[in-house]
């Protein structure tokens, strides 16, 4: 998975934070554990080749994406002895998923919350503001209605600057709530390029000039959290996990803007509070991991380890 940065148009699936996921997760060959997130399965590759014996569920609620992940470890399944489940469904269902599959507990689990590369380099799911493609923004377009076209046309002004202050943490939300409303009276807002060049103007040129990031970065992300539920998700997602984690095993996970990761950290340091798990130090990736995938700069690792049964 990867982060908020959409600049690199480079296709190729680099996981973020490897080798510090395998060490943490410590993958007993007879174990059980579930990818939450399991994308275009680069982490999930690398945890069946450590099983034998054992079982790995992978979760996305993106039906492409599963099936590159199915693609890719399908050939493990003749080179290894070990069972593997793919499953379309949103991480906060992982307890139905488990209990449909006759599994009560698992020894790991992995939370990878970037957005996939390969979303972001597919023009027609309208996850990148520097392609050209429809405002969807949906990782579900099966059974989720709302798209950010639906959003930037019909929300009013004060719901759209709440979306952009609350998701996206955007100091410019007023203007470009206003630059939103004017334009789409004239016309509706339809295509990503349109609304990228939109947000940059109604940034004032100076404060565009001092930003490390790209002006619509904050706007595409606010827009992406509230059409998939994003925050809510991770929230149920996180105690679901929980509940059904095994003593002594791990949860991982990787976030990467701060919405996110306050939600982690809170929730982590919640159940360490009451006695319930083990926390493990705040893990970010080396220079040299930047530098070889820039989309990992912004990633943040918690894990812990579960002590108890609450």
């Amino acid at each position: 998975m990867i982060g908020l940065d959409n600049s690199s148009s480079s296709p190729v699936h680099r996981p973020v934070l490897l080798r510090e996921v395998l060490e943490l997760l410590d993958v007993r060959p007879d174990g059980i554990y579930l990818d939450a997130t399991v994308g275009s399965g680069g982490h999930a590759y690398e945890i069946v080749r450590r099983l034998a014996g054992g079982l790995l569920v992978g979760l996305d609620w993106d039906r492409q994406a599963l099936e590159h992940a199915r693609r890719r470890l399908e050939p493990l399944k003749s080179k290894v002895k070990v069972k593997m489940k793919l499953v379309q469904a949103n991480f906060r269902d992982l307890e139905g998923v488990l209990d449909r599959l006759g599994i009560s507990l698992v020894d790991g689990i992995l939370f990878d919350l970037g957005l996939s590369s390969m979303l972001v380099n597919s023009p027609e799911r309208g996850f990148s503001f520097m392609r050209d493609g429809p405002l969807d923004m949906r990782m579900d377009r099966e059974n989720n209605p709302l798209t950010a076209a639906e959003i930037v046309n019909t929300y009013s002004r004060d719901e759209l600057v709440r979306i952009l202050r609350e998701y996206g943490e955007e100091r410019w939300a007023g203007r470009i709530a206003e630059a939103i409303l004017s334009a789409r009276a004239r016309a509706p807002l339809e295509r990503t390029l349109q609304l990228a060049e939109l947000v940059c103007e109604a940034i004032p040129a100076p404060a565009r000039r001092r930003m490390k990031i790209h002006p619509a970065t904050r706007t595409f992300q606010a827009l992406r959290i509230a059409v998939n539920d994003e925050l809510e998700n991770l929230r149920e997602g996180l105690a679901a996990g929980f509940r059904r984690l095994s003593p002594g095993g791990m949860m991982v996970v990787i976030s990467y803007h701060s919405l996110e990761d306050r939600i982690v950290k809170r929730f982590l340091r919640a159940k360490a509070d009451r006695g319930e798990a083990e926390l493990f130090k705040l893990v970010r990736p080396t220079p040299g991991e930047v530098r070889e995938n820039p989309r990992s700069r912004s990633a943040k690792l918690r894990a812990a380890r579960k002590t108890r049964v609450p």
